[in-house]
């Protein structure tokens, strides 16, 4: 996918395989880079700066540019959200092709009819099947990309993922499992659609994709998920097949996952009003790139013996990003 759509489609987007400015060689950084910190304080930036009659504001950029060339070009990151874009929209629309005739989806109480007597259609297995493969690939390949400061929130979201999946899966609690499922994916593709506008410098089209991505996650996660999801799960499974062990377990995978809802439409509402009040959506508050303001900031308090690196920011929207500086994530 990466090499024969994602990469030529990104080229056509004049979006060049470059990435940061490099640092120049000195192997006395070098040496405190790889063996020390990647972030030096205060004292051991004064060292340095006296060692190599260096000033330190440039020991600070030549540590920000080489914390950030080991960062994912924005060609890679095209072509990694191209790829989670088509799934997530292909698997959208096939859920909502397949659950248009369900009974269940227009009555949640058919979920829990005839419990656990309910046949396993082929389109059903595939469908959950497709959705689970995915999400362990994501699992996976979050121990291999560049960890961000939400590494911790979106392994806890990826377990329950996967969780609730297997779990819905093996206690054939496919029906209310597949409209979890349809709900998440409803928002999922908008996101990283924006972040392919921002990759390809079209910030107007990426700002809508974004505030439009906004909408549907604080709808689908705040209003439809308790109300109908959660609803049913909670109390229309208690009504009409009463309760039993793994009850409990599965209701606490989902009312996690709402929490988790409740975190993200937090940063999604606090990115939006920064959007707002500067014109634009402002940069990536889990950005893996930092940029030259924060070191400015940190520079200018070094005069008053502060020496720290500012912090990128915060975490990320279900799995991926509340802002839309895209290029800096």
């Amino acid at each position: 996918f990466f090499r024969f759509i994602a990469k030529p489609c990104a080229i056509n987007l004049g979006i060049q395989d470059s990435g940061p400015h490099r640092a120049q060689p000195n192997a006395i950084l070098e040496k405190v880079f790889t063996s020390i910190t990647k972030s030096p304080d205060g004292k051991r930036l004064e060292g340095l700066s006296k060692q190599l009659d260096w000033d330190v504001r440039k020991i600070q950029r030549w540590f920000r540019h080489r914390r950030n060339q080991d960062k994912p070009t924005t060609l890679t990151k095209f072509c990694e959200s191209m790829w989670r874009f088509t799934f997530y929209l292909s698997i959208f629309f096939y859920g909502i092709r397949f659950l248009w005739t369900a009974p269940w989806f227009w009555d949640t109480r058919q979920c829990w009819y005839n419990y656990p007597f309910q046949p396993l259609t082929s389109r059903l297995y595939y469908y959950y099947i497709l959705e689970l493969a995915f999400y362990w690939s994501l699992m996976f390949s979050q121990f291999t990309d560049i960890k961000r400061k939400d590494f911790l929130i979106m392994f806890v979201h990826h377990l329950a993922t996967i969780g609730l999946i297997t779990f819905s899966y093996m206690n054939n609690m496919v029906r209310v499992g597949t409209l979890v499922l349809c709900l998440h994916d409803a928002s999922d593709f908008l996101l990283e659609a924006a972040k392919l506008a921002n990759y390809a410098k079209y910030q107007r089209l990426c700002d809508a994709f974004f505030m439009l991505f906004g909408v549907v996650f604080i709808v689908t996660r705040l209003g439809i998920y308790p109300f109908w999801i959660l609803n049913t799960t909670l109390f229309e499974s208690w009504e009409l097949i009463g309760p039993y062990p793994s009850w409990w377990l599965f209701n606490g995978l989902l009312v996690t996952l709402q929490i988790l809802h409740i975190i993200w439409s937090y940063l999604i509402i606090r990115t939006a009003y920064k959007a707002l009040m500067r014109g634009k959506v402002s940069k990536d508050d889990r950005s893996d790139v930092e940029s030259s303001s924060e070191e400015e900031d940190a520079t200018s308090n070094s005069t008053k013996g502060v020496f720290s690196t500012s912090s990128n920011g915060s975490n990320r929207v279900n799995g991926h990003v509340a802002s839309g500086q895209w290029t800096e994530e």
